[in-house]
């Protein structure tokens, strides 16, 4: 009775809050004036970060005006308040300000890249990671971030993989619900939380040829059943703000199509949010022909656009729109009550400096819980690709030589997105060494540089890297490190991208490692055993050069605290866990490559010339989605079901035992994967359904069991209904999507 009596009280107060809000935004906009209302539209570029070739002008005089709703790229308490001021003091209304930033994978404080993140699949870690990065850059002033980006996205060749969580819509909206509990918290008037922004909506993964900004086009249930899911997640959790993608979707722009951000988003799945474009989006209309400046922002506004990013083109055609009637002045006022609604939530209009404070600032920024939190997370993002005859973990009493431009690097190691993080304070591998063994314990050579000279990606990416420009070209790199693998037992080698190899406009086509990089390693590996440590931002084609080494431990680019977590997990301190949630090719023609494809006609068997399959490789990736050794091994038992039938609106369990067979305490993601095996339309071979992280001492043992429910065999059917069909179906465990043991049962009528 008295729980009962609670939940009315909260439903009660939540509807006074309600209405207190209708009315304080009522009265506001009734005092507005047309031009005010379009000004809360408008979000210009102002401060210390550029991510598009436009940067917004005179600004503060706009602010003055009430020609501005929101600031993106200013950050830290100082800069924040001379803005905010404008705002609250000089403008008629005194409306406060949004202030926005790339918060991408930590603000100050650097985690790994998101994809990293993503191989960790422990969710709760995701959670603490976004809390995190939510308390520092609300302390540095802002109150929205853009993030997370969940784009499905099973190219590597497109630089932005870096940034989402891999090829799967079941992790990838697991992630994408954390990751906005992380960010919005309970209580957005609290000053430690921030709006979060799903981006980019819709299927801005599927580019065609992996190249950024391009055109995407896609069935219906394609989009249903496979892209559109971690963006419905992210809706459902309750991410207040949602950003437009460049891409097209039936011949419409993202940010001008209505059946995407009206018909879908706000009537379909009920989003009450403010939708924000990307940078410069509706400018950018016009390149992708849908008509001139006034008519792509009667588009875009009508599609249910609310706030422009840089573009001001709503400022500039608005006015002019409504007057002439081809824009409804109601559809300004949705508009506008919905970026006041995130501001009076945030509890902007009580206060508007509660996100400026440089006793916060001090306190929170890079603080040493957050440091902590930052290793933890590289510790358990790594991934074990090879580790033959044991090379791994290293013995510190052989002679180990460590080989490679990354060494000795700290730039590189926070990656891409990490806009307001510094580089100088990361922990280089060299470093970790050095603060664990002493200076003298190790053999090093820089063996070659990052990308050399005459390279066209050096011609291309050394403009803006002010660190490759340093590199000189030196021909006798290759001579010594050869020398120094000579005098050692083992060589681990540390190579893979720059930071600008990945992320936004970071499309790459030879997703290998650069040549005079493949070279070194070659030559390293005819003389000792060798280890490759890899830092990328996507998965890397490592087919020839993975043949050639030992060990293959990918480390992503792993944030400030990468070095101390490299060598503690090089030495055993630390089991690497990782496990992939995008597939490693065998090559570029490969792709796009994903576990959860269909089959053809003709399935693969290799008797067989006419069944679908290349000459030359073969079709699996190399390593698969869900793959990621340990230090120990880890044995699976057969899967055991509750039932054999499976009735509608009931449940049954699946189980398996899961040993670990080696001689060292190993942290297992135990994978559940379902198959419809006969449906109404073709089905994939395997879909994820469920994911556990058990720790085992060794010779222990633990039954992991899942409950399977008529829900989860649900799919979209050529109607976009979302069905379960009677039939059969398989169940698989296993510790990535390809080694499993499987078990049958029937969903009956």
């Amino acid at each position: 009775m008295k729980y009962i009596v609670f939940v009315l009280f909260l439903f009660a107060t939540c509807q006074l809050q309600a209405a207190e809000r209708t009315a304080f935004i009522d009265d506001l906009m009734s005092k507005m004036t047309l031009e005010e209302k379009i000004g809360q539209l408008n979000l210009p570029s102002v401060g210390f970060d550029v991510t598009g070739p436009i940067l917004s002008e005179g600004v503060e005089k706009k602010i003055e005006q009430g020609h501005v709703g929101g600031v993106f790229n200013t950050f830290t308490p100082n800069a924040v308040r001379k803005l905010q001021e404008l705002a609250v003091t000089k403008s008629r209304l005194k409306i406060p300000l949004l202030f926005g930033y790339d918060v991408i994978h930590g603000h100050k404080t650097i985690f790994p890249i998101p994809l990293g993140m993503a191989a960790t699949w422990d969710i709760d870690l995701i959670e603490r990671t976004a809390r995190a990065a939510a308390r520092e850059a609300s302390a540095d002033g802002l109150n929205w971030t853009f993030s997370p980006m969940v784009d499905i996205a099973r190219d590597p060749r497109w630089g932005r993989v870096a940034e989402g969580a891999g090829e799967d819509p079941f992790l990838g909206s697991r992630i994408a619900e954390a990751m906005v509990r992380g960010y919005q918290g309970t209580d957005l008037s609290k000053n430690d939380t921030i709006l979060a922004c799903v981006k980019h909506f819709a299927l801005y993964g599927a580019s065609e040829a992996g190249r950024d900004y391009n055109t995407t086009d896609m069935s219906r249930l394609r989009m249903y059943s496979e892209y559109l899911p971690p963006y419905k997640a992210a809706v459902d959790a309750g991410a207040r703000t949602v950003m437009t993608s460049f891409n097209e979707i039936d011949g419409m722009p993202a940010t001008g199509n209505r059946w995407l951000l009206t018909d879908l988003l706000r009537n379909e799945w009920g989003f009450t949010g403010l939708v924000v474009t990307d940078y410069t989006a509706i400018l950018e209309m016009v390149n992708h022909g849908v008509g001139d400046g006034p008519k792509v922002s009667e588009l875009a506004i009508n599609a249910g656009t609310d706030m422009d990013m840089v573009s001001e083109f709503f400022v500039k055609y608005l006015p002019e729109l409504v007057k002439s009637g081809k824009v409804d002045e109601k559809t300004v006022d949705a508009a506008c009550r919905r970026i006041l609604e995130a501001k009076y939530d945030l509890g902007l209009f009580e206060d508007p400096f509660r996100y400026v404070s440089e006793e916060r600032a001090k306190k929170e920024i890079r603080s040493a819980d957050k440091l902590e939190l930052a290793k933890e997370a590289a510790l358990k993002s790594f991934v074990l690709l090879k580790n033959d005859k044991n090379v791994l973990p290293l013995d510190a009493s052989k002679k180990i030589a460590f080989i490679g431009p990354l060494v000795d690097d700290k730039r590189n190691l926070i990656g891409s997105w990490s806009g307001a993080g510094d580089w100088k304070q990361a922990v280089s591998i060299r470093e970790a060494l050095e603060a664990k063994f002493g200076k003298d314990k190790f053999l090093f050579a820089k063996g070659c540089n990052l990308i050399e000279k005459g390279d066209p990606l050096y011609e291309r990416l050394s403009k803006a890297d002010d660190n490759l420009k340093k590199e000189g070209l030196r021909t006798d790199l290759l001579v010594e490190a050869i020398k120094t693998a000579e005098k050692a037992d083992v060589v681990v080698v540390v190579l893979g991208e720059t930071y600008d190899m990945s992320g936004e406009a970071a499309s790459y086509s030879h997703i290998e490692l650069p040549k005079n990089q493949s070279t070194l390693l070659r030559a390293l590996s005819k003389e000792k055993p060798t280890v490759l440590v890899l830092m990328s931002g996507r998965p890397q084609n490592l087919n020839i050069d993975n043949s050639v080494v030992a060990g293959v431990l990918e480390t992503w680019f792993g944030g400030h605290r990468a070095g101390d977590a490299i060598v503690e997990t090089l030495f055993g301190d630390s089991n690497p866990s990782g496990k992939l949630t995008m597939s490693f090719p065998h090559g570029a023609g490969q792709i796009p490559v994903y576990y959860n494809h269909k089959n053809t006609g003709r399935p693969l068997d290799e008797n067989q010339k006419y069944t679908t399959k290349f000459l030359d490789i073969p079709n699996e990736p190399l390593y698969p989605f869900g793959f990621g050794l340990s230090y120990t091994t880890f044995s699976y038992g057969d899967v055991k079901l509750s039932d054999s039938k499976l009735k509608r609106g009931d449940k049954l369990t699946a189980s398996v035992e899961v040993s670990n067979t080696g001689s060292r305490e190993g942290t297992e993601t135990v994978q559940l994967y379902l198959r419809d095996v006969v449906g109404s339309i073709t089905r994939p071979v395997k879909e994820l359904k469920g994911f556990q992280r058990i720790t085992l001492k060794p010779g222990e043992k633990k039954t992991v069991s899942f409950e399977i429910n008529e829900e989860m065999l649900k799919f979209y059917n050529a109607e976009l209904k979302f069905v379960a069909e009677p039939g059969i179906f398989k169940v698989f465990f296993g510790g990535n999507s390809r080694d499993v043991k499987e078990a049958t049962f029937e969903l009956t009528p």
